[in-house]
């Protein structure tokens, strides 16, 4: 039997178009990604999670010479928001990340990425909104995690 997937996305020409909590919440990804330490690849990624309480935790691709020991930028502020604030539900996450040469195509989570917030999603049962760029132009928003991954893999099938 073959059956067909749809995914529903929005895509925003800039910044601007977006709401004003996620305009916000963009700007603190793009000011963590210009603190990424991308000493290697050279692409840096930054994101930021907005929490129910309007927290945002921010977070920067972290990279090491024995890779794969450094971290995404998605996965370090996930983590902090986990850690700083546990009970809190994550409304949304906004990522920017951009080469040497800035791309303007929208960077998506990296699967592992896209796994670790499923997790979150999964835990506190409630969808988390995915916001994602390059260095500038184009924003696509996804409006759960699911989207990206809609195979996923959870607890259950443990």
């Amino acid at each position: 039997m073959e059956r067909e997937l749809t995914i529903k996305y929005s895509i925003f020409d800039n910044i601007y178009e977006l709401p004003y909590k996620i305009q916000k919440l963009m700007e603190e990804a793009i000011k963590a990604r210009e603190n990424a330490y991308a000493t290697y690849s050279g692409f840096k990624v930054g994101a930021a999670v907005l929490l129910e309480n309007g927290e945002i935790c921010i977070g920067s691709n972290q990279e090491n010479a024995a890779y794969p020991s450094g971290l995404c930028a998605e996965r370090v502020a996930v983590y902090q928001a986990s850690a700083r604030f546990p009970k809190q539900v994550i409304k949304a996450i906004a990522l920017t990340g951009t080469a040497q040469e800035p791309t303007q195509y929208p960077v998506s989570p990296c699967g592992a990425c896209r796994q670790s917030i499923s997790e979150y999603e999964i835990r506190q049962k409630e969808n988390i909104n995915v916001y994602f760029m390059g260095a500038s132009g184009k924003i696509i928003k996804t409006e759960s995690i699911k989207d990206l991954l809609p195979f996923l893999f959870d607890g259950s099938l443990l």
